[in-house]
């Protein structure tokens, strides 16, 4: 059986690496799609986290039959996602078989453009990733004879054979296409994702954010992607950023709003008896409500399994579902993100968020008077720290 290994960044997927699918089909029994967690040419703020890129791969996929699988085996590997590492991890413990549904033998394929054949040498242990697949380079329409003289080079030089096969001509970069989003090159379901998480804007706010911050953001999207479903992982990033962006506005510390909003949720879909167990550890009888446990519990979490220590960072966690009286800035910044980021649909939150950029107790007013009414509609209170917080604020209504 041929199974073809098709590895990238995908910042975004687009019609260029669909083609190189399409292509691949035909010589392929199953391609597995790749998308890196931690790419060795590409590091920090250069890519979006890899839960966005590996989400947005899934959703791309979706037009194939299930000849066409996206692995997320990278976000098991420690470190840099080295190739030669990913082929490795692959063939442990027939993980490429389960993951196919087969008992046969495999024959592996790395798949590639042909861009990569000039460079392909500086990779890290190119020899071990010969050793056990080969290489299967697209070819586009109009390449010129350095295409031939590329591979001759690389298979005299590894004593290797190279296959290729021909593609369709699409001319798409994803660094290109951050720079400058084209709708007709790249699909419907990637637009769409682009455009309900708000990626590839042209204010990046991460860049507000030390690189310290940065990196171990990246690391608790990966971290997470183990603990929390699609839906609130990708929620958690959007919060974290829309942190980042509210903490810009206002002056306060981007580092922590970032991961403070990252954090946020890190204990929501944790079993419930362990969030209760927690919650009442750290948070007392305040949140013996199931729908308030996460908030305390994910304090205990952060503290003693991501080994957060901040004492801002963790009060910005406890308080982000009830707020507070004496709410920090960075609690008002983690709170209001967590109702207004832009995966959030409700009808009235885009004239919210503009009121967040400039006046932050004025959103929390406006923000926690909504969720009011909506409480009153189901006949429920209000926690009474939220109401102490919406007192302090001057709202008494």
């Amino acid at each position: 059986m041929k199974v073809g290994l098709f590895g990238g960044s995908f910042d975004p997927i687009h019609k260029g690496h669909i083609s190189i699918i399409e292509g691949a089909l035909k010589k392929m029994d199953y391609i597995v799609v790749i998308p890196s967690a931690r790419n060795s040419f590409k590091r920090g703020r250069i890519l979006n986290p890899a839960p966005y890129r590996y989400y947005m791969t899934v959703d791309a996929m979706e037009k194939f039959d299930n000849r066409v699988i996206v692995s997320d085996i990278e976000f098991s590997i420690p470190g840099i996602s080295y190739t030669y590492l990913t082929i490795s991890k692959l063939l442990e413990n027939n993980y490429l078989n389960n993951l196919i549904g087969t008992k046969e033998d495999i024959d592996l394929f790395w798949i590639c453009g042909s861009d990569i054949l000039k460079s392909f040498d500086k990779w890290r242990n190119p020899e071990k990733i010969l050793e056990k697949t080969t290489l299967l380079v697209a070819r586009r329409p109009g390449e010129d004879d350095t295409f031939i003289d590329d591979i001759e080079r690389l298979q005299n030089m590894y004593n290797t054979k190279i296959k290729t096969f021909n593609i369709k001509g699409v001319e798409a970069a994803s660094s290109s296409l951050r720079d400058e989003l084209v709708e007709k090159k790249i699909q419907n379901v990637v637009s769409d994702f682009i455009k309900t998480h708000d990626l590839y804007l042209e204010v990046n706010y991460l860049d507000y954010c030390s690189d310290k911050a940065i990196e171990e953001f990246y690391e608790y999207c990966i971290s997470l992607y183990f603990i929390l479903r699609r839906k609130r992982l990708l929620h958690t990033i959007n919060v974290a950023i829309m942190s980042v962006k509210f903490a810009v506005h206002h002056n306060i510390d981007p580092d922590k709003a970032l991961i403070a909003g990252v954090l946020h949720d890190c204990a929501k879909e944790l079993d419930k008896e362990v969030q209760s167990k927690y919650s009442m550890e750290i948070g007392g009888p305040d949140f013996d409500v199931d729908k308030l446990w996460h908030g305390p519990a994910g304090v205990k979490y952060a503290r003693d399994v991501l080994n957060v220590t901040d004492v801002e960072i963790l009060d910005a966690i406890k308080y982000h579902t009830t707020g507070r009286p004496g709410m920090t800035g960075l609690d008002k910044v983690v709170y209001l993100a967590d109702k207004l980021e832009p995966a959030r649909t409700y009808d009235d939150l885009e004239a919210i968020r503009i009121i967040a950029e400039k006046d932050l107790d004025q959103a929390m007013v406006i923000s926690i008077n909504e969720f009011k009414k909506k409480l009153i509609q189901k006949k429920m209170e209000m926690h009474p720290l939220t109401l102490a917080c919406l007192k302090e604020l001057g709202d008494n209504k």
